[in-house]
């Protein structure tokens, strides 16, 4: 790919007010995933695999961890004379008292003299908080095929589930030809990902025109997307089969870890053609005493199991005791389970230790229970 070709914006800026504790004091995007990783290095790391070398990371929210750990831009292989990771937070706007992004455009659109540096042909803008693999030079190529003014990642979902999900309707060629945002009856199954690749001098004049919009919501999904189907542009819908995972919720973070479980799970990160980058972490091997019993985990290093670990996750520098039964659950770093605890269908936040003969969450409750904050045992 071409310098600059085309320049990626990755929107980290969600609230995250659906992962409840996880998220007080950490933005979304930088919540942790399948033992060591967090959910910002795969964008990152579909960018530095697709051949992207400039991306714009837009944070907002209890962005401070975030911000300082995008900054390490070596991580993804980002980090030569010609590129770069760059963190963009919203300015502020004295005269209307604004420090946020009042949407997805808006994002965009307060960070136009950023894109203009690098005088891209294309603009990728991307989700910060999605786990899935993709290549997005092949996305690049199929937009230019179609001669698209825009192409939108879709990705086929169960019919039922379709109402809940921005829905593209297409004629049968690719074309898009209807938008839906959470259709009560949708008419297919193509649900939208988030991922848009625009043709960057239209999309400058769309944007600079919906900043001066005072009834617009400055949002892509429902002003400027629907504004060019109006304008009968050229939208194309690129379907995507591989692996997705939106992880906006605990029950859904707790899914997403759960499929790395499955010999048949699509996201192979031991994939040595797509790596997913992330911090290096020095911490030693994990430690498996002699009456441990393991059946179906996935185990990171520095993990240390002398209990009972069925059907669960286990990230970086976990604990499980002496007698300490994990069933169904995933661990976040340095979680510890003391002796004769039971941990059941949960997801235990970072360094949060479960007291001795403590029991959380059960077999039969319909949610994951969340632990963020330790709990006292008993002692005897």
């Amino acid at each position: 790919m071409a310098h600059n070709e085309m320049l990626a914006m990755i929107l980290a800026g969600g609230r995250g007010s659906r992962l409840k504790d996880l998220t007080n004091k950490v933005a979304k995007p930088a919540v942790y995933y399948g033992g060591k990783y967090r959910i910002i290095d795969f964008p990152l790391s579909n960018c530095a695999n697709s051949g992207i070398d400039t991306v714009g990371v837009l944070t907002q929210y209890e962005s401070v961890l975030l911000n300082s750990y995008v900054a390490q831009d070596g991580r993804w292989g980002l980090d030569s004379r010609d590129s770069g990771v760059y963190v963009l937070t919203p300015r502020e706007k004295a005269d209307e008292g604004l420090d946020v992004y009042r949407g997805t455009a808006d994002a965009i659109s307060q960070n136009i003299d950023f894109i203009d540096n690098y005088n891209p042909e294309y603009i990728l803008v991307l989700s910060g908080d999605h786990i899935y693999k993709m290549n997005y030079a092949k996305m690049l190529a199929y937009h230019k095929e179609m001669k698209a003014d825009a192409t939108i990642a879709v990705r086929p979902v169960p019919m039922k589930e379709a109402s809940r999900f921005g829905i593209m309707n297409t004629d049968g060629n690719g074309r898009i030809v209807e938008f839906e945002e959470k259709p009560q009856k949708p008419k297919s199954n193509l649900a939208s990902m988030g991922i848009y690749i625009f043709s960057w001098k239209l999309m400058r004049k769309m944007l600079v025109e919906d900043m001066n919009n005072p009834d617009s919501d400055h949002d892509f999904g429902k002003d400027i997307i629907p504004r060019m189907l109006g304008e009968k542009r050229n939208l194309f819908a690129y379907e995507f089969k591989g692996y997705w995972k939106d992880v906006g919720t605990i029950d859904s973070l707790w899914e997403a870890n759960m499929d790395l479980l499955d010999p048949k799970n699509e996201l192979n990160l031991n994939d040595s053609s797509w790596l997913i980058y992330t911090e290096d972490v020095s911490i030693l091997p994990q430690y498996i005493g002699k009456d441990a019993k393991i059946k179906r985990a996935y185990i990171t290093q520095g993990v240390r199991v002398e209990g009972s670990v069925t059907n669960s996750v286990l990230f970086t520098g976990a604990v499980v005791g002496k007698g300490a039964k994990v069933v169904d659950s995933v661990l976040m770093p340095g979680a510890v389970v003391e002796e004769g605890a039971t941990v059941t269908r949960a997801l235990v936040a970072e360094n949060v230790r479960i007291g001795k003969k403590v029991k959380i969450g059960s077999k039969t409750s319909e949610e994951i229970a969340l632990v963020a904050k330790s709990v006292k045992g008993g002692t005897k």
